[in-house]
């Protein structure tokens, strides 16, 4: 049975957005810090570009299991893309979030500016609780 993809890594995950170009850099710092702020734990790069919070480790009935960050986010070029949101159990909050997209299990944010603070402090709290 193959491995995931996606694994924890040892980059350091300052360095990584550091690298990255403004304003989305300024972004994925405030998420970085807020996601640790709200889950107590440390960043830690999972593949080269998502950062992840905690783990959660999955078993699905067919035998494959494997680890994935509990919560976390990548700052892509079109959008922040944020991970472990439970967007289908939080709609509530996701709906007064302001201005974002949802894809499979995902929720995109071009800026910051366009959501409320607060509302995105609210939902990554939910998620993380579970």
């Amino acid at each position: 049975m193959a491995g995931n993809k996606t694994q924890a890594t040892a980059t350091d995950p300052a360095a990584y957005l550091a690298a990255i170009g403004q304003p989305r850099r300024a972004d994925a710092e405030a998420v970085c810090a807020a996601m640790a702020r709200i889950s107590g734990e440390p960043p830690t790069m999972w593949g080269p570009s998502i950062v992840g919070f905690g783990v959660n480790h999955y078993k699905y009935e067919s035998g494959r299991e494997g680890s994935i960050c509990r919560i976390g986010f990548s700052p892509r070029k079109a959008a922040l893309t944020l991970y472990g949101m439970g967007i289908e159990h939080n709609a509530a909050i996701v709906a007064r979030l302001g201005k974002h997209a949802t894809g499979k299990g995902c929720l995109y944010i071009k800026s910051l500016s366009d959501v409320d603070a607060a509302v995105l402090d609210e939902l990554i709290a939910a998620a993380w609780a579970g």
